[in-house]
């Protein structure tokens, strides 16, 4: 059932009439709770009020799988602006982006040729950017771009996802460079990737423990999972692990009381804060994560919160309401 779900939501992710659909009426289902606004300004209020706690932030100007190199030019220029933005207001902060978006899929110089120019602004302030991981479809070029901007730059990384089988080996492979240790969000083939939860759980536990103990480069560790945080913790006490050498990290808007709990126990922590209004295809991979989140999203895009019957488009609800009586009709028909 889960698997199921699971494969439903990335279906929904990757439909382009509800992504235009969204857009066009900005933030629906819920999104506003996940998506820390669709400008630089909503996103810098909540990178202050985040950083007042002592909680770090990763910014993600939403987009991807971009196909003119007018498109990905724009979106370059974003990033350039909020990389200026976060030297001007000092803020603890760094960069997450998607290759996608720079336009890998147009042209992998050109992608390349954007990616030097953000690299370059942002080691001019001494700010990290991160490169995420996209689907598999795009995982050897995306290392590719990333061994040919290492050649030159110290302050770019990218994430490793458990549920695929070559994660060891690239773990060491990149054991001198920054990474952010996930367990993946796509829909991908048994042939390349675990498909049970328990096995990718316990993947990306040993994952973490390998890291922490072979690698002085700095980890971010993924995770909105409690009991795989607990264990974790056990585990850097027992080895003596440095705090100072990797950060909890969780997404805006899921678990986000414990957040400010861990940053207060004595460990670096940082929210990845995504903005912008390309927000729908990172908002159902999240439902895809967690659909437990739909009774959430329901509730929140129907009623008021006096529980009075609301008003939405009929685009964007649609697809809430055909998620529901997807999950609906699998209960009745178990």
């Amino acid at each position: 059932m889960a698997n199921l779900t699971r494969d439903f939501f990335i279906a929904l992710s990757n439909n382009q009439l509800l992504n235009q659909g969204a857009k066009k009426w900005g933030f629906q289902l819920g999104a506003e709770k996940f998506v820390g606004g669709v400008d630089v300004d909503s996103a810098f209020q909540s990178v202050r009020e985040l950083n007042a706690k002592g909680i770090s932030v990763t910014l993600d100007n939403l987009g991807e799988f971009v196909s003119k190199k007018s498109d990905s030019t724009e979106a370059k220029n974003k990033i350039l602006n909020v990389i200026e933005r976060i030297h001007t207001e000092q803020v603890d902060c760094h960069i997450s982006l998607k290759l996608t978006q720079l336009g890998l899929d147009i042209d992998e110089a050109f992608c390349i040729e954007n990616m030097r120019e953000i690299l370059d602004l942002a080691s001019s302030y001494n700010i990290f950017i991160n490169i995420d991981m996209e689907d598999y479809l795009h995982y050897d070029q995306t290392l590719r771009v990333l061994d040919t901007l290492l050649e030159d730059y110290n302050n770019v990384g990218t994430v490793i996802q458990s549920y695929l089988y070559r994660s060891e080996a690239d773990i060491k492979r990149y054991k001198d460079v920054r990474l952010r240790i996930v367990k993946g969000a796509y829909k991908e083939s048994p042939d390349v990737a675990y498909q049970n939860k328990d096995q990718i759980d316990r993947k990306f536990i040993e994952l973490v423990k390998t890291r922490l103990k072979d690698s002085n480069a700095f980890t971010s560790i993924a995770t909105h999972d409690h009991n795989i945080i607990n264990e974790l913790k056990q585990f850097i006490a027992t080895e003596g692990i440095d705090h100072n050498s990797f950060e909890f990290q969780m997404l805006y808007g899921f678990r986000t009381e414990m957040h400010e709990a861990i940053a207060n126990e004595g460990y670096l922590f940082c929210t990845y804060i995504p903005f912008g209004d390309d927000w729908y295809g990172y908002f159902m991979r999240r439902l895809a994560e967690r659909p437990q989140n739909l009774n959430l999203v329901v509730k929140d895009q129907l009623y008021t919160e006096d529980n009075k019957l609301k008003k939405t488009p009929v685009i964007i609800a649609g697809a809430t309401v055909a998620a529901s009586l997807f999950l609906l009709c699998r209960r009745k028909n178990k």
